[in-house]
């Protein structure tokens, strides 16, 4: 992954914890923090088509608003199992699992990203692993949050002088389990928080979605993009079609939906592509998931403050989560999310920066 630099500090202690801050720096000044508490990435600074160096990702200025503030997932690595499972619960093996139901869009409980604390609201053990990327380990024990088995979960992210930005997350675990883990960043290639994304471009090699119930739960149906505002096959203005009368915008209040990345699944593959005119930046989004989970921050709502003492008002930002399909354990027709001892479970995300004039 090339030779950044890479150095390490002391960010905040939780308890008498202290946390480290790792920043990674390649050539090209591009820069990425990452921490220890929820392996989240704290910020990633690229420059504009003008030379201009901006943060990227919303998120916080300090460990205590991490820690505390953070009920968006800004930045974090989610786990055990990212996105939603109905109402908390399924069934191994004819053994019924009964989880946190920590959100209830629509009024229908369902278990969000790992329950009440998940992967994102823990400490892991950092460790700089190369010149150019560092690694973060943590142990989840068996009935942790409901769910079975004890998991040996890592993220490590590196960065190299090409702009590639990876978070490649594994798992193992000694008892029959799920697992789909997840990065949760908030993206505004404007650099500029306080204004919206609905200018900037999206491509999804993604020809068909999860159309959902009301509590935004996939309802098991894989549609077809043509001829809707999920069609983002070829690039397309995120604004352009976002409040249009369509159930699946209307359930989500906007973009929230998991979309199937189209090519050979397991196989590392060119899923997204977005573009801000602005600025001139472009990221593209590379992954040997299934699928990838577009959001808007659609509730977001001026009320929580972040860097710089900015209010993060609704769509300032977007998501694109690679992963598994929500509520897989209890859909018949996906792919298996199960992980058994003896196997090591993966997931690879790739972001690459560059710019255009």
């Amino acid at each position: 992954m090339g030779s950044p630099r890479i150095t390490k500090q002391v960010y905040g202690t939780i308890g008498n914890t202290p946390i480290q801050k790792y920043t990674l720096t390649n050539k090209n000044g591009v820069s990425v923090e990452v921490m220890e508490y929820g392996a989240i990435l704290i910020s990633c600074k690229t420059a504009n088509a003008e030379g201009k160096i901006e943060d990227l990702t919303h998120g916080f200025d300090t460990l205590d608003d991490w820690v505390n503030k953070n009920s968006h997932y800004f930045g974090a690595s989610i786990g055990r199992f990212g996105n939603r499972i109905a109402h908390g619960k399924f069934e191994l093996d004819g053994q019924t699992y009964e989880l946190a139901t920590n959100n209830d869009p629509g009024g229908i409980p369902c278990s969000l990203h790992g329950g009440a604390k998940g992967f994102d609201k823990v400490i892991w053990k950092g460790e700089i692993i190369d010149d150019s990327a560092v690694k973060f380990v943590y142990t989840s024990e068996d009935k942790e949050e409901g769910y079975p088995g004890t998991v040996t979960a890592s993220i490590t992210y590196s960065l190299n002088d090409d702009n590639e930005l990876m978070w490649k997350a594994t798992a193992t675990t000694n008892k029959k389990t799920i697992i789909n883990m997840v990065h949760h960043s908030y993206w505004n290639l404007g650099g500029n928080p306080r204004e919206d994304i609905l200018d900037h471009k999206l491509l999804l090699n993604a020809s068909s979605y999860l159309p959902t119930n009301k509590g935004l739960i996939p309802t098991g149906e894989i549609c077809s993009v043509k001829d809707t505002p999920m069609d983002f096959t070829s690039m397309k203005r995120i604004g352009d079609r976002i409040d249009d009368e369509f159930d699946a915008l209307n359930l989500g209040a906007g973009y929230d939906h998991c979309w199937i990345i189209d090519g050979v699944n397991s196989s590392l593959r060119f899923a997204a592509r977005v573009e801000d005119k602005k600025s001139g930046r472009v990221m593209e989004i590379f992954t040997d998931q299934p699928g990838i989970q577009f959001y808007t921050s659609n509730f977001l709502d001026g009320t929580l403050i972040g860097k710089g003492d900015v209010a993060y008002d609704k769509r300032t930002a977007f998501c694109l989560e690679t992963q598994r399909f929500p509520d897989s354990p209890n859909q018949p027709s996906f792919s298996s999310t199960s992980l058994l001892p003896g196997e090591t479970y993966t997931n690879t995300l790739i972001h690459k920066f560059s710019t255009r004039s």
